[in-house]
């Protein structure tokens, strides 16, 4: 059950108007997690501006990956939803890639290193060792690519807390528990 309001448009604060008819316009809808988030536009509009930024990051089916693997080990169904959705209609991924990088892997070798490291970043606090920051390097990711993927989960993991602590109703398909993957 949400724990604070969903915004009706007419509630939109000015300030997140702008970005929220943005996404409103390039998704076809206002997810309740954006209309709930415009509350305040200074968090909505940074999340924004890094989440646009970070778009541009690797690949989709990459980012997706990371998306679907840091909201798996931070809890979020909101966002496991979202990316599933996301990763089965964009990223083109099947079923079994989706639950792949759930666990924190992928098909592809060099995109199950990245996805792995990202799934170390989450669950270390950022305390990698130097195995793991080798391994992704190994697989051809360049330390500017490993920046990307830090700023990756740190972007999802933004998402996940917000989502986690105001519970928005989820406007995607339901996704199975964590413990039937």
């Amino acid at each position: 059950m949400p724990r604070t309001i969903t915004l009706k448009p007419e509630q939109v604060p000015v300030e997140s108007k702008p970005t929220l008819d943005a996404f409103t316009k390039n998704i076809g809808f206002t997810p309740n997690m954006m209309a709930t988030f415009a509350q305040s536009p200074i968090a909505f509009n940074a999340w924004a501006t890094l989440f646009g930024s970070m778009s541009k990051a690797l690949d989709v089916k990459t980012r997706d990956s990371i998306g679907l693997a840091v909201s798996e080990v931070n809890g979020c169904n909101y966002c496991l939803t979202v990316h599933s959705f996301t990763a089965e209609h964009m990223a083109k991924l099947s079923a079994d890639e989706i639950m792949l990088a759930r666990k924190g892997h992928a098909n592809d070798p060099k995109r199950d290193a990245a996805v792995q490291f990202a799934r170390k970043v989450i669950e270390t606090r950022g305390q990698v060792s130097d195995a793991d920051l080798k391994a992704v390097r190994d697989a051809g990711y360049t330390d500017a690519n490993i920046m990307e993927i830090v700023a990756l989960v740190a972007t999802y993991s933004l998402t996940n807390f917000f989502n986690n602590v105001f519970d928005p109703d989820k406007d995607f398909p339901a996704v199975k528990p964590a413990g039937s993957i």
